[in-house]
């Protein structure tokens, strides 16, 4: 995945490591996930509830490409039995902020959009 771009960073770019990023963050379940942890750390249980209709293995897959590009951390205490938690980096808060505006504009102006009613 670490891709490699020697010159200016620029999204448009196939070489680019920032298409990557882009790719993570307009992720719908990505974008959910990190609002979700936005209040605080919250377990796996307490996650797929919150984002209501992921399945057990999208949401799998989606904390481990967050916490594989450094956004969620993913605290493991070892009790028994064995209690996860995830919770936003510092860059998964930086992350969250733009996130966040985007999913506010997107609830208040889906009344908008064609066949949204």
């Amino acid at each position: 995945m670490n891709t490699v771009c020697d010159g200016p960073k620029d999204v448009y770019s196939a070489a680019c490591p920032c298409r990557d990023m882009l790719d993570l963050l307009a992720n719908k379940w990505s974008a959910l996930a990190l609002g979700a942890l936005e209040d605080g750390p919250r377990r796996f249980g307490a996650l797929r509830a919150r984002l209501q209709g992921v399945s057990p293995k999208v949401l799998t897959q989606t904390l481990r490409r967050l916490e594989d590009h450094g956004l969620v951390h993913r605290e493991v205490y070892p009790e028994v039995p064995l209690r996860v938690e995830y919770s936003l980096t510092s860059l998964g808060r930086d992350a969250n902020v733009p996130l966040a505006h985007l999913r506010t504009w997107v609830e208040r102006n889906i009344g908008r959009f064609p066949g949204s009613d």
